[in-house]
């Protein structure tokens, strides 16, 4: 056994640390032997100089092992455990409609999911809109609902990889969390701890995304595809623009009706569909439910026209103990906000850039967020009807519309929106909306 100090300094002074190390140190995080300020000191060591990619395996190997990794021999799954995981947007709904729709293709899909972080969206919250739903049911209800309907989407327990709840918190607090090496632990001993054959990243690039710029976006969807790879688990990552909101809209309950209407086809936004059909192949091919992506495009689009992926998302919600009638009666059981305000263009032009980032904090604002881990969430607010980049819009015409609690909270964030809008005379070249795929 080593000490902690030695392992610390070890790290400090760029000497490589063997699987042992780490594993000590991680189980002494589990276990209430190593001291916060221990951990915030690895975390500054790790931040500065880095791991390599057998440290970065070994660490998120020994993250996942601190604590319940779900086994899934006796369900007897007649297809393969498969799921994806963000880094989170504005607007990015893509976990309500990719969970179903590859369940609706054969695939089990266990689903762990966050809640929202600084300015970004998170699944659970929208998933907490809905009335009665249970985002963090018993293990082995989780399990059943998994076997019963395909898919799942629930919150992190306290028993699945606890070493790395207590690092993100003390990452958190002591300005370490922009580490490559200690992000690509933390997502990935969670998916690993949920017992995954594959995992389709998808890696968030532009002015919404959580990495700052192209070049860290790239680092980070690299070493997750290499981590993951190295841990045993099939790991691709899709880079996916976050320079405007993914669908026309922000905020809980309201990507939760944007969900309902793709599903069902009532409304398919281009950009949705096309991230979530790319990520959504990307987990076919790796999970070995399609040849390749051109053969699970089919798979997906019949899924999708059938009703079948409607269907299995309106399983999942009843299994939960949401509404059997959620797809029928979205509006009755969502609700709505009792201010709607349409946000007008200040002046003509084409929308030129959009400040993805102000836009997902004028949700926080609205309430549609969380400012402090102890504040309530008002699933109403939030944003609809955003025009997208490269739209040619009229002086006074809609450029949004802002549903809050009350019209002072409306008019604040109108202006907000104003803000972060760009019109130009003349018009630029758009991002593309899928830059690539690392495998």
């Amino acid at each position: 056994m080593s000490l902690i100090q030695e392992i610390i300094r070890r790290k400090r002074d760029r000497q490589p640390l063997s699987r042992s190390e780490i594993a000590e140190f991680v189980q002494g995080v589990a276990d209430g032997g190593v001291t916060d300020g221990q951990v915030a000191a690895f975390a500054m060591a790790v931040y500065f100089n880095d791991m390599s990619v057998d440290e970065r395996v070994a660490l998120t190997l020994a993250q996942r092992d601190s604590g319940q990794v779900l086994g899934w021999r006796d369900f007897d799954l007649p297809g393969p455990l498969i799921d994806k995981h963000s880094t989170g947007g504005v607007g990015d709904l893509t976990s309500l409609l990719l969970g179903p729709l590859v369940a609706a293709c054969g695939g089990f899909v266990p689903m762990i999911s966050g809640r929202g972080l600084g300015h970004t969206g998170g699944t659970l919250d929208k998933l907490a809109a809905i009335p009665g739903y249970n985002v963090v049911p018993e293990t082995a209800a989780f399990q059943r609902v998994v076997r019963e309907v395909g898919v799942a989407i629930i919150g992190q327990t306290a028993q699945l990889a606890p070493a790395d709840k207590r690092i993100y918190a003390i990452r958190d607090v002591t300005a370490t969390v922009e580490s490559v090496a200690m992000i690509t632990a933390s997502i990935l001993s969670k998916k690993l701890a949920a017992g995954l054959a594959s995992l389709t990243m998808d890696v968030k690039v532009g002015s919404g995304a959580f990495m700052p710029n192209y070049e860290k976006s790239l680092e980070l969807a690299r070493s997750i595809v290499d981590v993951g790879n190295g841990a045993g688990m099939k790991t691709v990552a899709v880079l996916t623009d976050m320079n405007q909101p993914l669908a026309p809209c922000a905020g809980n309950a309201l990507e939760v009706r944007c969900a309902i209407d793709y599903l069902t086809g009532r409304r398919r936004p281009a950009r949705l569909h096309e991230v979530t059909l790319t990520l959504a192949s990307q987990m076919l091919v790796t999970g070995g439910l399609a040849d390749d992506p051109a053969h699970a495009y089919v798979k997906l689009n019949a899924a999708l026209d059938s009703g079948a992926a409607a269907e299995r998302f309106a399983r999942m919600v009843r299994a939960l103990g949401g509404p059997s009638d959620l797809i029928e009666a979205s509006q009755h059981h969502l609700g709505e906000a009792p201010v709607v305000l349409e946000v007008a263009a200040p002046h003509a032009g084409y929308v030129t850039r959009i400040d993805c980032r102000a836009l997902g904090l004028t949700v926080v604002g609205l309430g549609g967020g969380r400012r402090r881990p102890e504040d309530g969430i008002d699933y109403q607010a939030g944003l609809t009807d955003l025009v997208e980049l490269g739209q040619y819009v009229d002086a006074g015409a809609t450029i949004a519309r802002v549903h809050a609690r009350d019209r002072s909270a409306a008019q604040h964030a109108a202006a907000e929106i104003q803000a972060a809008f760009t019109l130009a005379a003349t018009a630029t070249t758009m991002p593309p909306t899928v830059y690539g795929l690392i495998e």
